[in-house]
C-alpha cells in the first residue's frame, strides 16, 4: 500500500495515528498464532480499548507495536510511516513518540535511585539539554498531581496509586503521540483506579494523545475508551464503538467478559455472577 493509500484510510483523508493491518505474531516458525489477522486504527485524541482474557494476545499486540516483539506478517503504521520492521536506530528515534505504562510500576523503578532519575533518563536519551530535564520532570510530576519535591524521593516512599502516577508521568515526559497502557490500573483498588482513569482522560484531552488501553475489565474500558476491540485466542471477535459493543454485545465471549466485570453494588455483582456462570455453562465448543 502506498503512502497516499495510508493517508486516505479514514473518512476525509485523515491519517490514523496508529494503523495495524492484518497483524500476525507466531512464537516459533511452526507454532500457533498468538495474534492472528488483527487490524485496527487509533486516531489522534482517541482511546481504543483492547480487551480479552489472559492469553488472548492483547499484550503481544502492544509489544509488537512498541517493537518489543517480532512480527510474523502484517504491517504496523505510525503517523503514516510503516514501522513494522524498523531498524534499531529508527526505533530509538520513536521512543519519545511511543511510550508505555505497565501493570506493575514498582518493578520498573530502581529502588536505589530517586524517581526524578526515572523521568530524566528518557529525556537524556532524547538529547534534551541538561538544563531542561529537571524542569520537565517536575512539570510531568505536577501534571499527575504529585507535590513539589517528589523527584527527590524514592519509590518505596510512595503508595501504589502514586507509583502508577509516576509511571504515567514518565510516559508523558517526552510529549508522546501514543501511549500503550497495558493493564495499567488492574492492580489498583477501585477508588485509586478511578483517580488514575480520570487523570488519563484529562491528560489525553489536554495533549491530543492517543491511547491503546489494554485490559480485561470491561467496566474500566467503558469509562475511558471511545472504541473497543474484543480479542479471543488471538483473533478479533467483535469491535465497534464502546456503546455498541458494551450495551449490545453480539458475541458470546463478549457477553462473558461483560458479566465478569466487577461492580461496587453487591446485588448487581451477585446478578452478574449468576449470568457469568450461566454463560460459561453454555459456551460454544472451542
Amino acid at each position: 500500500m502506498t503512502m497516499a493509500d495510508a493517508e486516505s484510510v479514514q473518512a476525509g483523508g485523515a491519517t490514523p495515528l496508529l494503523d495495524v493491518r492484518n497483524l500476525v505474531v507466531r512464537y516459533g516458525k511452526r507454532g500457533p498464532a498468538a495474534v492472528d489477522d488483527v487490524s485496527f486504527t487509533i486516531m489522534r485524541g482517541e482511546t481504543l480499548g483492547l480487551v480479552g482474557e489472559s492469553g488472548s494476545g492483547k499484550t503481544t499486540i502492544g509489544r509488537a507495536i512498541l517493537g518489543l516483539q517480532a512480527v510474523t506478517s502484517g504491517e504496523i503504521w505510525f503517523e503514516g510511516k510503516n514501522i513494522t520492521r524498523a531498524s534499531v536506530a529508527e526505533r530509538r528515534s520513536l521512543q519519545g513518540d511511543m511510550r508505555a505504562v505497565f501493570q506493575d510500576p514498582y518493578s520498573s523503578l530502581n529502588p536505589r535511585r530517586p524517581i526524578g532519575d526515572a523521568l530524566t533518563e528518557p529525556l537524556r536519551v532524547a538529547r534534551v539539554p541538561r538544563a531542561d530535564r529537571d524542569r520537565r520532570a517536575e512539570d510531568a510530576l505536577a501534571a499527575v498531581g504529585l507535590p513539589p519535591g517528589s523527584a527527590g524521593r524514592y519509590p518505596r516512599q510512595f503508595s501504589g496509586g502514586q507509583r502508577q502516577r509516576i509511571a504515567i508521568a514518565r510516559a508523558l515526559v517526552t510529549d508522546p503521540r501514543l501511549v500503550v497502557c497495558d493493564e495499567a490500573v488492574s492492580a489498583l483498588d477501585l477508588s485509586t483506579q478511578a483517580q488514575v482513569l480520570n487523570l488519563l482522560a484529562e491528560l489525553r484531552a489536554g495533549a491530543d494523545l492517543g491511547y491503546l488501553f489494554i485490559a480485561h475489565d470491561m467496566a474500566v474500558v467503558e469509562f475511558l475508551a471511545q472504541r473497543v476491540v474484543v480479542l479471543n485466542r488471538g483473533r478479533i471477535v467483535e469491535q465497534g464503538t464502546t456503546a455498541e459493543v458494551l450495551q449490545n454485545p453480539q458475541y458470546h465471549y463478549t457477553q462473558v467478559l461483560m458479566a465478569a466485570s466487577p461492580v461496587p453494588d453487591p446485588d448487581e455483582q451477585a446478578r452478574r455472577r449468576d449470568v457469568w456462570q450461566a454463560l460459561k455453562a453454555t459456551a460454544p465448543a472451542a
